[in-house]
């Protein structure tokens, strides 16, 4: 951290006061509260006299500012906390999310790319190299440098549409063994190695990923990595340039702007498509046996629903009947999970292909129609199974089935969808948490039988504090795989202390319980989001009281809520939350009454 006056600049030394100007930046305009102040200097352990020296701490700061004149910036004592108005002419971070906002709205590829190469420029050395604060390297860095990943990835992609892949070579082998965990990075270099002409590098590349996985995290390489490694051995041309892929997640204060997705049937669409292009088929082979459908991997670590299981599998491939089915329910439950596993256990039943159509953009807004019809594959010969993804209700769902012609149909949405099965036919299967005994399965599966069989209660405990949600619990699983020494016992007590904000991996939006559960709640018409809250925040195990004293319409209310996920409904006349998107709602009540404290907005 620096503090500049025209050319003259001054390096801050590593102190309380650097600590506290870290934190109030972090937060540029907002409230931060004096508590979480507090734990930023100190790291969680104030001593009796902090907030006093606190105040001394702001003093010396405002000395400084003076000293080098700068009148723009302040700290406001408020309310419950401080305050730095900082703006994109006073503070690198503003200034950075400020064009990154322009991009958002550039009328061009050229003009969105300057503005994004100008943002990057601001982003120099490590970040808070000279802040002791380990609650900031902890918990702020990271979210910050996803920030800055986010935005090189759109870079990259835009430089790659352009047919610039020499010039994005340098930033892409940085990214790439950098941010390992972020495939993108290394489909991209892939991709740039492949049409530069270094074929040999490009599947070097893929190999060198694949064994890292496999061998540190016992999974394989992600579908985009897959289908890339497939063009590359067919020796498919990857095209020059083209258009770059519609901003889905990758732009931070940014709303992805709508783009129709290219037909999935096209190669280069596998390569530049926010949604991910299906699993097809392989070629026939040289002796002219029928071609074979790649091999769809399991889930990793998947446990229980066997029942549902069965059943979903026994309506897919059966000859009679209706093969249209819905699994539904709560966000986190297990839904996509659970369908992607049935359709491995039966892919041997259809000679043409299993195919996944996610429905749902990363950030949580629903593909059009147009654009899902766009992404279909094209009808095979044989039978084939189709897999809808996150459908966002039925009508977005409804106008594709005519173009499936005879393709068995599995749906995931957190809605029941039942004008699909009422004119389509069909089974509806609605999931609710997994038992005790499954979650542990689920721990075990990922984690490893023998770590987690040596501690059974806290595993139980573990399970408890993620309320049995699937979600959770893989978040939960890879905290203790990236921690070997971490006991159940302590990740389940560390967890406990805040179970819906510490249930988050950096890495990856679709792996944090506020994101995910966010995204339900922000579908919500505001109607449903308040009787959502509010029905929280009541003293019951049943919803029917807070709600039905409302008015005469509340029943339809809490239909409507049973519909969306967020609602289980028990026997005649009353309706359940599950407990942990109740703790959810409670806590996003709170975050939202102190969000200027900890908001990085």
């Amino acid at each position: 951290m620096s503090i500049a006056r025209g050319p003259e600049s001054a390096v801050l030394k590593p102190s309380k006061p650097t600590s506290l100007l870290a934190a109030l930046l972090l937060h540029p305009g907002a409230v931060v509260s004096t508590g979480y102040l507090m734990r930023a200097v100190w790291d969680e352990e104030p001593p009796a006299t902090a907030r006093a020296s606190l105040q001394t701490c702001v003093l010396r700061l405002r000395r400084l500012f003076a000293a080098y004149d700068i009148s723009a910036t302040t700290i406001e004592a408020v309310p419950g906390g401080y305050r730095m108005p900082n703006g994109p002419g006073t503070l690198d971070l503003a200034q950075f999310r400020s064009l990154v906002e322009l991009a958002s709205s550039a009328t061009d590829a050229a003009e969105e790319l300057y503005r994004l190469r100008e943002s990057l420029a601001l982003w120099r050395g490590p970040l808070l190299a000279n802040v002791a604060s380990r609650l900031l390297h902890r918990d702020a860095v990271p979210m910050l440098e996803q920030e800055r990943l986010r935005v090189l990835e759109r870079v990259c992609d835009l430089e790659l549409a352009a047919g610039n892949c020499h010039q994005v070579l340098v930033d892409l082998y940085e990214s790439a063994r950098s941010a390992p965990v972020r495939e993108r990075f290394t489909e991209q270099l892939i991709e740039a190695l492949y049409r530069t002409g270094r074929q040999a590098e490009a599947l070097a590349e893929y190999r060198t990923v694949r064994d890292r996985l496999r061998d540190e995290l016992g999974i394989d390489p992600g579908p985009g990595l897959r289908r890339l490694e497939l063009a590359i051995l067919r020796a498919e041309d990857l095209g020059g340039p083209a258009t770059a892929p519609a901003r889905t997640d990758a732009l931070p204060l940014a709303a992805a702007r709508p783009a129709a997705l290219p037909p999935a049937a096209t190669p280069s669409a596998a390569l530049t498509s926010a949604t991910p292009a299906p699993v097809r088929p392989a070629p026939a082979s040289p002796s002219g046996a029928p071609p074979l459908p790649p091999a769809l991997p399991s889930v990793p670590g998947f446990a229980g629903r066997e029942a549902e299981r069965a059943a979903i599998a026994a309506r897919l491939t059966s000859e009679t009947g209706p093969p249209v089915v819905v699994i539904s329910g709560a966000p986190g439950i297990g839904k996509s999970a659970l369908a992607h596993q049935t359709a491995h256990d039966i892919q041997h039943a259809f000679p043409a292909g299993v195919f996944t159509l996610p429905l749902t953009r990363p950030d949580g807004t629903p593909l059009t129609v147009d654009e899902a019809r766009a992404a279909l594959p094209p009808a095979g010969t044989g039978r084939r199974l189709l897999v809808l993804d996150d459908a966002a209700g039925a009508w977005q769902t409804l106008p594709l089935l005519p173009d499936l012609g005879d393709a068995a149909v599995l749906v995931t949405s957190r809605r029941g969808l039942a004008a699909v099965v009422a004119t389509h036919g069909g089974a509806v299967h609605r999931l609710d948490v997994l038992r005790p005994a499954e979650a542990h399965a689920l721990l075990a599966g990922l984690v490893g039988a023998d770590r987690i069989a040596q501690d059974s209660p806290a595993t139980r405990e573990l399970a408890t504090v993620c309320g049995h949600f699937p979600l959770a619990l893989r978040i939960a699983a890879g905290r203790l795989l990236t921690r070997p020494r971490l006991s159940a016992a302590d990740c389940a007590a560390w967890l406990a202390e805040d179970p819906v904000g510490r249930l988050a991996l950096a890495e990856d939006p679709r792996l944090s319980v506020p994101e995910v559960f966010g995204q339900a709640l922000t579908r919500l018409t505001p109607e449903l989001r308040d009787a959502f809250l509010r029905l929280a925040g009541a003293d019951t195990d049943t919803a029917r009281g807070p709600l039905a004293a409302r008015d005469d319409g509340s029943g339809h209310v809490l239909e409507q809520l049973v519909e969306t996920g967020m609602l289980e409904d028990g026997p005649p006349g009353l309706y359940r939350m599950h407990d942990f998107l109740r703790v959810y709602a409670r806590w996003h009540v709170r975050a939202h009454h102190t969000a200027a404290a900890v908001s990085l907005h």
